[in-house]
């Protein structure tokens, strides 16, 4: 995925009511309001003083112009948006990036099904099948190198993975995708310190059939791309 438009660079002030942050423009010193298009508590991410990318959009109607992408975070470039991780699985999906999920002759983004919620990615084989993808966006690293999910309490993640399950039930195959948007993690676990429900629905839908892969990111301030499988350690 290549950003449409080149970064800007700025210093953080604060993120605050989830999804709003100040920055600091390098290029003239100006603090500005930028969209934070992330849901969790970036826990470790949200230090004032850190240096972070911005895009910028010429669309009038938007509030904010600005829209928060990447950050320095423990030497490594991080990507904070979760509007990036469905395209950039679906990138992956496309060229064959994660094998056990090659092979489809149909993609589908945000289809209806469950319990009033939407899969994220749907994929069918030429016979018909179907495989129900859900993508997570994870960027939690407490230690060098782990990768963790999720980085809050996420009681809609837990109805996903049950779900994904009903799915297996009714003859389908199911999967969850945990897209590391961080390049300084090799392999992944779960924070069950964080949302031990979480945990322990992860158990069951995986008890059950559900699926798991985990794909890592090469990031720089021109794109992202998800292209390295990261080793899972649940």
């Amino acid at each position: 995925m290549k950003f449409s438009v080149p970064l800007e660079s700025g210093r953080l002030v604060k993120r605050y009511k989830r999804f709003l942050a100040d920055v600091v423009l390098d290029a003239d010193g100006s603090e500005i309001t930028a969209h934070c298009a992330n849901p969790g508590s970036m826990l470790g991410l949200k230090q004032p003083g850190a240096r972070v990318w911005l895009s910028k959009s010429d669309n009038p109607k938007r509030k904010l112009a600005y829209s928060w992408e990447i950050m320095e975070a423990d030497g490594a470039l991080v990507g904070i948006n979760t509007a990036h991780p469905n395209g950039l699985v679906e990138e992956a999906l496309v060229t064959g990036r994660i094998p056990r999920l090659a092979g489809f002759a149909s993609l589908r983004r945000e289809v209806k099904y469950g319990k009033n919620s939407r899969i994220d990615i749907l994929l069918q084989a030429e016979d018909g099948s179907l495989t129900y993808v859900e993508v997570k966006n994870v960027h939690l690293m407490r230690q060098p190198g782990l990768a963790e999910f999720p980085d809050s309490v996420t009681a809609r993640g837990a109805k996903h993975l049950a779900e994904l399950a009903d799915m297996v039930a009714e003859g389908h195959r199911a999967a969850m995708v945990f897209l590391v948007q961080r390049p300084d993690c090799d392999c992944l676990s779960l924070a069950g310190d964080i949302d031990p429900t979480y945990a322990e629905a992860f158990r069951l839908a995986k008890a059950a059939g559900v699926e798991v892969y985990a794909i890592g990111c090469s990031i720089t301030l021109d794109s992202i791309d998800a292209d390295r499988p990261v080793e899972l350690l649940i």
